[in-house]
């Protein structure tokens, strides 16, 4: 057992999350603005919501984003690769005065196929989501879920049965991001290990 003094307690009545960093993917999510523009948000705290195909993403009801998913009812998600790590962070830049984000002009982008969207070139994964359900409250945040209806992978990032899923990871390394204020290139890998008869 882990000695207590090990261990430095924090209070709750605060954020905890600024206090040690935690792994997690980041995307790039996709929205429609009500004059026709798209407008393109990295979003970290995101998942896939189940075994099957379903996307969510956690966002507030301040940003565009969640104004823009709730009236379309849909939304796009690319992950993008760690060398677009500068036009990720940058699609964060606050708006002009005149509510435009010029930032936005840089990207490279695709038009969805299903849905009215763009994506970001050279992603290594795209999905195309039907909004499902928004859940207020948690805290100053929501949860917005998606139904995928189209996805899209690159070839470099495609898993298939008779090669070698550590060294397609070497070749195409996937995007993390260590918050709070970091990220990482993951390109070293290895085989989980799963118990025998473990079922998901």
């Amino acid at each position: 057992m882990n000695d207590s003094q090990d261990y430095i307690q924090l209070e709750t009545d605060q954020p905890i999350w600024e206090r040690f960093f935690t792994l997690a993917p980041i995307v790039l999510v996709g929205t429609m603005e009500e004059n026709g523009e798209p407008d393109i948000a990295p979003k970290h705290l995101a998942i896939p919501m189940s075994w099957d195909n379903y996307f969510g993403f956690v966002c507030t009801p301040r940003h565009g984003t969640y104004a823009n998913a709730k009236r379309t009812g849909v939304f796009t998600v690319t992950y993008p690769r760690p060398e677009q790590i500068l036009y990720t962070s940058l699609a964060a830049s606050p708006r002009w005065e005149d509510d435009s984000k010029p930032v936005l002009h840089a990207f490279d982008t695709v038009p969805a196929r299903e849905i009215d969207g763009v994506l970001v070139a050279d992603g290594y994964i795209h999905l195309e989501c039907e909004l499902f359900k928004i859940v207020d409250g948690f805290g100053i945040n929501s949860l917005i879920t998606g139904r995928i209806v189209a996805a899209h992978v690159h070839r470099d990032a495609l898993r298939i049965s008779d090669a070698d899923d550590e060294e397609m990871i070497r070749k195409a390394p996937l995007l993390a991001v260590l918050y709070p204020g970091r990220f990482a290139s993951v390109a070293e890998t290895h085989l989980f290990p799963m118990p025998a008869g473990m079922k998901r």
